[in-house]
């Protein structure tokens, strides 16, 4: 466990409580949490992580876009879940394009069971509810959260978030994308960020030397997106590192930096997932979140020694 900070210094929680937990280093903050804002129903209502910041201080999230209100900072989402909507907005029928349907649904929190406080760490336990637009109860997820391995020296701290989605809806449910029924590489369902505007454009870098767009539909044990920021003399990095443990490791990953910047490690990008009822989909994610400008060779020396 890192601890670069200054000696003397903790991080620091405040929490509002039924709205948002946020992390900062001194009065940089790092992270909020929000949980509980209000939130058109055709937005899908969810908790989300915004805004996320570098230790530096420059924004790496982006929160009710203008050309797709629904996407919040980094959420879990699924975008096709048995004809639901648990994405927001528009949902993609085959042979119709993108249509307003009213089948969106909500994530809404219960509870933390956890609210663990370090030095140089936090850690949360959540149980968040799964409605459909129809407000039957289709999913019971447990969501741990932490934020840890604060270096602010190599300017980098990480966001780890681990999904158990119980289905609770009494049949299957069937995961999808608007790629499996039938566009093109729009395979997103899971967990997503949103980068904001002056990040378009940047670079994609994965495992195994993929780089730039056609890392879309490939599969990857991580991927990074690093760009420079508008108005500041700074850029930033974002990696995401699925679990390798986890059954679909590696993934199928969701990318783009035009004409937004996002990032997806798909739970079913061009074919469906079946979760049967009464079963358990499981998946850990690591963000981290650097200062500068990072090459592949950078990123695997981060995760050498920073392994799971």
């Amino acid at each position: 466990m890192n601890r670069r900070f200054p000696a003397g210094e903790a991080l620091r929680v405040r929490h509002d409580v039924g709205t948002a937990v946020t992390v900062s280093l001194r009065d940089q903050d790092l992270v909020s949490y929000v949980y509980g804002a209000e939130t058109d129903p055709w937005e899908c209502p969810a908790p989300f992580f915004h805004p996320v910041l570098t230790t530096a201080g420059n924004l790496v999230s982006a929160h009710r876009p203008h050309d797709h209100r629904w996407h919040k900072g980094v959420a879990m989402t699924i975008s096709h879940l048995s004809g639901q909507n648990f994405w927001g907005g528009y949902s993609y029928v085959r042979d119709e394009s993108y249509q307003r349907l009213d089948n969106v649904g909500s994530l809404r929190h219960q509870a933390f069971s956890r609210f663990d406080v370090g030095v140089d760490r936090l850690d949360l336990t959540e149980r968040v509810h799964w409605h459909s637009a129809r407000g039957r109860p289709w999913i019971e997820e447990h969501r741990d959260i932490s934020v840890h391995d604060v270096d602010e020296v190599a300017g980098t701290w990480e966001l780890t978030i681990a999904s158990a989605l119980t289905n609770v809806s009494g049949k299957g449910l069937e995961i999808g994308s608007p790629t499996v029924f039938g566009r093109e590489a729009a395979g997103y369902s899971g967990l997503f960020w949103r980068g904001p505007r002056d990040l378009t454009g940047g670079t994609i870098l994965a495992a195994g030397g993929l780089e730039g767009p056609g890392v879309m539909g490939q599969r990857a044990a991580w991927l990074a997106y690093t760009s420079p920021h508008d108005v500041v003399d700074a850029a930033s990095t974002l990696v995401v590192v699925p679990d390798p443990s986890a059954e679909d490791s590696p993934p199928v990953w969701f990318v783009r930096n035009e004409p937004f910047a996002a990032v997806n490690p798909s739970l079913a990008f061009a074919e469906e997932v079946v979760l049967p009822a009464g079963t358990t989909l499981r998946r850990r994610y690591r963000v981290v979140v650097a200062d500068g400008v990072w090459n592949a060779g950078r990123v695997e020396r981060y995760l050498e020694d920073n392994p799971w």
